[in-house]
């Protein structure tokens, strides 16, 4: 797979670590950035990294700024990201496999490089099990939530 990756300045510490343990995991990144400690704004990385998703250029991504909650806010707000903060392994390989989580956050100032080695995995080994027999249910809720993406209000 092809996997983006994108950091602010507070992520950028942790950049080298999470392409190392993408390429490890026998996936090509794409870094699209920081390069640098410069202050910079985790909105604009953000959204070069799911323009990325959005075009087919990359399967999954990989955001890292101070805290990962920027990042993760940012991403939401983009049609077909589903993005979630994970810094454990089963948060990172359960989002993936329940959810369709397609981009990773984490917090460059909450982790460590040995952490980041694991969760990375953690989130590129998962598959989505909604298409699998006796998937139906977490297929439904996918769908649900694909559809409160498109604006589709349910009466509960």
């Amino acid at each position: 797979m092809k996997i983006a990756v994108a950091c602010d300045h507070a992520g950028f510490p942790l950049k080298t670590t999470v392409l190392e343990a993408v390429r490890a995991a026998g996936h090509e990144p794409l870094d699209l950035g920081t390069n640098s400690t410069e202050s910079v704004d985790f909105p604009d990385f953000t959204e070069k990294l799911g323009r990325a998703i959005q075009n087919g250029e990359a399967e999954r991504g990989i955001l890292v700024c101070g805290s990962g909650v920027g990042a993760c806010i940012a991403a939401n707000k983009m049609k077909g990201v589903w993005a979630a903060i994970c810094h454990d392994t089963y948060s990172a390989a359960q989002g993936v496999l329940h959810d369709d989580m397609n981009v990773l956050c984490l917090g460059g100032r909450v982790i460590g490089p040995e952490l980041a080695k694991v969760l990375v995995p953690a989130f590129l080994n998962a598959r989505y099990q909604g298409n699998d027999a006796g998937g139906e249910r977490l297929a439904r809720r996918v769908g649900k939530i694909k559809a409160m993406e498109d604006g589709i209000i349910f009466d509960a």
